[in-house]
């Protein structure tokens, strides 16, 4: 065997990867197909309709619950995204300090704890300290989970800012606020982005942790989801569900883009220097 070898030339690896996609992402297609359906049927295929969709969009249930989906998902990847870069800075600009690997493990603990038991937890936690459950206590769990998403893109891309540009600010006489503001933020931009657009659809997905700190009336789309399909499985639940597919799709791949994106270094040097002249 060469160093040169691919895993793809092993004798069945094609047909197991093309059964592995066929089965894990078939379902998901079959959903997304029969959204379209003209009739209520969810397994025969009668006509092309976008009805469906219609009904979908005038439902006041699920108007009600995504309105709940995008105030806690705003809400929580905006919180989490600016605790994220504070976290990042803290790491990669800070001076080290004792329990340094103690606070980044911390940070991303959300990851490797099941999200069952963060659920769990943080149920428990609020009902200890006696705060009611509904949108308030769904935002601050959905803070907690959110932050290692943001966290990760908002970290790597400072971790390629050279601290020549901290010393370069420096000699502008810029201080620790002007340096942020003008060179490290404008340069972290794609990262925080990437960041934020992370945490934003981990929140509006989320079920389980929604699931355990929802109070009465505070409804996201996803448990409304999961009630309507309680009651019966309809192809409106398979239009919601497939523009729940494509929100999710067009943010992660909106984040992969953004993370990637390049700033010119030079323009924000010489944005810096107008700002403190």
């Amino acid at each position: 065997m060469t160093g040169h070898s691919s895993i793809r030339h092993y004798p069945g690896f094609a047909l197991l990867s093309w059964l592995a996609l066929v089965f894990i992402y078939g379902p998901i297609l079959a959903v997304a197909a029969y959204s379209f359906n003209s009739t209520r049927s969810i397994t025969v295929w009668e006509g092309f309709s976008l009805d469906w969709y219609a009904k979908a969009l005038s439902n006041p249930q699920l108007q009600s619950a995504a309105i709940n989906s995008l105030i806690v998902a705003v809400s929580a990847s905006v919180t989490a995204t600016i605790c994220a870069i504070a976290a990042a800075l803290a790491m990669a600009r800070g001076e080290n300090f004792a329990g340094k690997r103690v606070l980044f493990s911390l940070i991303n603990l959300p990851l490797i704890v099941p999200e069952i038991v963060a659920a769990i937890g943080s149920l428990l936690f609020f009902v200890t300290i006696g705060l009611s459950l509904g949108i308030g206590s769904i935002v601050l769990a959905h803070i907690v989970f959110c932050i290692p998403f943001a966290y990760l893109p908002i970290a790597a891309r400072l971790r390629g800012i050279e601290t020549a540009y901290d010393e370069a600010a420096a000699d502008l006489h810029a201080n620790r606020w002007e340096t942020f503001r003008y060179v490290l933020l404008p340069l972290m931009k794609p990262g925080v982005i990437s960041g934020f657009m992370l945490a934003f659809i981990v929140s509006i997905d989320d079920f389980i942790i929604t699931n355990f700190v929802a109070g009465p009336g505070a409804t996201t789309l996803p448990l409304a989801i999961y009630g309507m399909v309680r009651v019966g499985f309809t192809p409106e639940i398979n239009a919601i569900a497939t523009m729940m597919l494509a929100l999710s799709i067009v943010f992660v791949v909106g984040s992969t883009l953004f993370g990637r994106a390049a700033v010119n270094p030079g323009k924000v040097v010489k944005k810096l220097k107008e700002e403190v002249k």
